[in-house]
């Protein structure tokens, strides 16, 4: 069930001139959060922006006895509504609904979970990891970004026990290219048992790249899809992909109420 409140800003690291990671106390909302959700946030309390902007839920925040106490969202300064993100100061409140959408399903603790994120497609990753080493599952990050500068939060990553296969398009980290690189090569030499499942999150060229490998490697996949969303729950069809129909056809589905996590095999990329 989503829940509105105004929650309180804990924290907000700045990792760069451009991303950072943003810590609001909401027990409402991360005690019912699943990895792979999002939260509508307004970002000011005015007028500008009028609307709420989705974010994707980055960690599940706990207190010692492992209570969800709130969660964190990884962001990029993009635009006046990221800008703003980037600026708030601790003890400010801003209004959160949430959690909404699909989440991701979990694999079974017999199978291998590797995610892939491109950029700022990092977001819904560290719940994830963290749901996933909970059923046992070490799990595994193919992680790309333009340049060794915009890798982020690799130490939290480590914390939580994922390994890390890393990708720069300068190739000043990791291997030089694409992170769908290293992936192929890592499918071509996985086998099948047990079984990998791809989660991935990023831009949209990376997600059908992605979508293409698994389906080559006869791997499922799920797929985190970026959508522009007006509203983020289902009133302004803003957010549409096009997905198969089942008899044939295609019908658009709204990202922010059947997704946004979607099957690779059922988008049909345009």
């Amino acid at each position: 069930m989503k829940v509105d409140v105004d929650a309180i800003v804990r924290s907000n690291a700045h990792l760069s001139p451009d991303f950072n990671v943003l810590a609001l106390e909401a027990p409402g909302i991360a005690g019912q959060a699943a990895p792979g959700q999002f939260i509508m946030v307004k970002t000011s309390a005015g007028d500008s922006p009028l609307l709420r902007r989705p974010y994707s839920l980055f960690e599940i925040l706990r207190d010692a006895r492992g209570t969800a106490t709130g969660f964190s969202l990884f962001s990029k300064r993009v635009g006046v509504g990221s800008q703003l993100l980037y600026d708030v100061a601790p003890g400010q409140r801003l209004a959160c609904l949430g959690p909404l959408g699909r989440p991701f399903e979990l694999v079974a603790s017999s199978a291998r979970a590797w995610m892939v994120a491109g950029g700022v497609g990092l977001a819904p990753f560290a719940a994830l990891a963290e749901a996933l080493r909970a059923r046992g599952i070490r799990p595994t990050l193919f992680y790309g970004a333009r340049t060794a500068r915009e890798l982020f939060c690799l130490d939290l990553f480590e914390r939580l026990g994922v390994e890390m296969v890393l990708a720069t398009e300068d190739g000043s980290l990791g291997a030089a290219g694409r992170v769908t690189v290293p992936l192929e090569e890592a499918l071509a030499g996985a086998g099948a048992h047990p079984p990998v499942t791809l989660y991935a999150c990023g831009p949209e060229a990376m997600l059908k790249a992605v979508s293409s490998l698994a389906a080559r490697h006869g791997c499922p996949s799920q797929l985190s899809m970026e959508r522009l969303m007006g509203c983020g729950v289902g009133g302004c069809y803003s957010c549409v992909v096009r997905v198969r129909d089942g008899n044939g056809g295609s019908r658009y589905d709204r990202a922010c109420l059947d997704g946004p996590v979607f099957r690779g095999e059922d988008i049909v990329w345009e």
